[in-house]
């Protein structure tokens, strides 16, 4: 149940949290609204990580592939460790754990307050669901949300946004129907185009600017992209396009 119900609402609920990160749920003038929705979609996940992601994830798209600035590169050590076909599979199945502790290590930032109030919000909803429903219920939500971030067919567009499975090209898009569910986040060459345009309208980028998408190579399904990450020798954590750190842009 975890894996096939719980965890695939919380990966939406993860993708609601990116929506928001780029304050699309009420707009780019009430931020203080889109951080409120933020704590309150983070709650079912179990760990807090809507403030966290943000602070990051922005980060990731103005510095896209920089060594040290981009925490979604995978790091040297994981690239040398699992570059087997099983040590691949592992990889997979660890990566929500890499998500959540590589930016402390690579690119440590002090927490803010926000971050702050997002741990009290969560820990205080974690405890009560503990207290009042019991420890099940919460070891339930803890790992539907791990689970569906590892080797799931939805965590599929963690590898399909930006390993590079054809040279050359660092981006690409997926179209087919698990976008549904997971607010258009296959639209990938799009959004990192138009970062500032809503999942819900990504649909309507690609229609009016065909020509500059439909020729990029893009992937049909995230469990094909699964599949081929493990098996094939050539593809792997070190399958990124990297750019030397030159500081920080002023």
């Amino acid at each position: 149940m975890a894996y096939c119900f719980g965890g695939v609402i919380n990966h939406s609920l993860m993708l609601a949290i990116h929506e928001i990160a780029h304050n699309f749920a009420f707009g780019h003038g009430r931020p203080k609204a889109n951080r409120l929705f933020g704590y309150f979609a983070n709650l079912p996940i179990g760990i807090p990580v809507s403030v966290s992601f943000k602070k990051y994830h922005l980060i990731h798209h103005r510095y896209q592939g920089d060594e040290k600035l981009d925490t979604d590169l995978p790091t040297l050590l994981e690239a040398k460790l699992f570059c087997t076909t099983f040590g691949k599979f592992c990889w997979l199945c660890l990566q929500p754990f890499f998500y959540a502790f590589r930016p402390l290590i690579v690119y440590p930032m002090s927490p803010t307050l926000m971050e702050y109030i997002n741990f009290i919000i969560q820990f205080t909803f974690d405890g009560l669901i503990w207290y009042f429903l019991g420890g099940k219920v919460l070891v339930y939500l803890l790992s539907g949300s791990a689970m569906a971030m590892g080797l799931h067919p939805v965590a599929g567009h963690f590898i399909s946004e930006h390993y590079m499975y054809r040279k050359g090209f660092e981006t690409y898009s997926y179209y087919g129907p698990l976008n549904w569910i997971t607010f258009n986040v296959g639209y990938h060459n799009e959004h990192h185009d138009f970062p500032a345009v809503p999942g819900s309208r990504l649909p309507e980028v690609k229609r009016i600017a065909s020509e500059f998408y439909d020729n990029l190579p893009q992937h049909n399904s995230w469990v094909s992209v699964l599949y081929d990450f493990v098996m094939d020798p050539d593809i792997g954590p070190y399958a990124r396009i990297k750019r030397k750190h030159k500081g920080l842009a002023s």
